[in-house]
């Protein structure tokens, strides 16, 4: 399922186009409230699900790459920059732009979309991009660590700079979100999982741990093709009904150019810091994936009645793998000689001592003569 992600994602939103039902029951699902420090909190399906995910990016980030997080600090505030400020400087260009479209109205929609994605915490699933491509994972493990960190602040920041490019009813609903989405929510949802994730590593044993994540991969994918089923059940029949050809058209060609615009922004800010090819890998990885299914749950909470801003979310979290997979398949091919040997302080050394010793063994026939 790992491995085929993408078709997994191309299937569930072909039968959340033609089968809506379940997804839409899902998104009613309910267990009621709960009180924490005085604070009644409305606890529903999505959110389990947003707080599964967020639990096992924790759980998968290894501790050991922890340590070498601050020797990266320059790059590492620079592509938290970028990750935020690129796809504000795209954004705020398609709006002049979209003021020739014929309907302002979904013009609005794909912007409320896409500031949407923009806000949104650096993607877990960048960390295994990084890792699959043999890039540096102390860069790619910090960038995602302190984005979601500090995403109960810059979020709602986000939202509201996001406000000032839209119509005034947009404006009142970016803003809305940015109220919802606040320290409250994301500290909940998003923050309090990974952290909790993070010391449940801490206390595991690294045997326990080797057992226990393919069963974690196999959950984030399940739980991500649900999320973008449920999502997708709302917006896509709609479209799919309206015929509205051109929307969808003009939707994934804009949101391809932001998820272009930011991959590429990652290799020009590699360039920039003359960085070797593991850290330029996870830089291009950070800086282009975004934690689309903090952006679908709220969405999904908040903007029910306006099904079709789910749309670009969606198309944003399938071209950003597309992409990720192409610059693997350009810069990965599996994991060169020259860029393992490039990533070795980051990861595990892909030829030890033992190893060697073991290669010999093999060429070698006589007992005298093995290792």
């Amino acid at each position: 399922m790992h491995h085929h992600l993408l078709w997994f994602l191309v299937g569930a939103y072909a039968i959340a186009t033609v089968f809506p039902v379940v997804g839409l029951w899902m998104r009613n699902v309910s267990f009621g409230d709960v009180t924490i420090f005085q604070a009644k909190i409305h606890v529903s399906l999505l959110m389990i699900m947003l707080a599964t995910l967020m639990f096992n990016a924790g759980l998968g980030v290894k501790t050991s790459h922890l340590k070498t997080i601050v020797q990266k600090t320059r790059v590492l505030v620079a592509g938290l920059a970028a990750n935020l400020l690129v796809p504000m400087a795209y954004i705020f260009a398609v709006t002049l732009v979209m003021r020739l479209w014929h309907n302002p109205e979904e013009a609005q929609h794909i912007l409320v979309g896409l500031a949407l994605v923009a806000a949104m915490p650096i993607a877990g699933a960048s960390t295994a991009w990084a890792q699959n491509s043999n890039g540096n994972l102390a860069l790619s493990l910090g960038l995602v660590l302190f984005s979601t960190l500090l995403s109960p602040l810059i979020t709602p920041v986000a939202l509201q700079v996001f406000g000032e490019m839209a119509s005034e009813q947009y404006e009142a609903v970016l803003q809305g979100l940015a109220d919802y989405g606040s320290g409250a929510f994301l500290g909940l949802w998003v923050v309090s999982p990974a952290v909790l994730g993070l010391l449940v590593r801490l206390m595991l044993q690294d045997a326990w741990l080797t057992e226990i994540m393919p069963f974690v991969k196999l959950t984030n994918s399940l739980v991500l093709l649900l999320l973008n089923y449920s999502n997708a059940s709302v917006s896509l029949p709609q479209a799919w009904a309206d015929r509205d050809v051109d929307f969808l058209v003009v939707t994934l060609a804009i949101t391809t150019g932001l998820c272009l615009t930011a991959f590429g922004s990652g290799y020009g800010l590699s360039r920039l810091f003359k960085l070797d090819p593991a850290e330029r890998i996870s830089l291009i990885y950070g800086i282009g994936m975004n934690n689309n299914g903090t952006g679908l749950v709220l969405a999904a909470l908040v903007l029910a009645s306006y099904p079709r801003v789910m749309v670009p979310i969606i198309f944003y979290n399938l071209v950003q793998h597309l992409l990720a997979g192409t610059v693997h398949e350009v810069t990965g091919r599996g994991g060169t000689e020259s860029q393992g040997a490039t990533s070795a302080e980051n990861t595990e050394p892909s030829f030890t001592p033992a190893r060697r010793c073991l290669s010999v063994q093999q060429k070698l026939t006589s007992p005298e003569e093995k290792c």
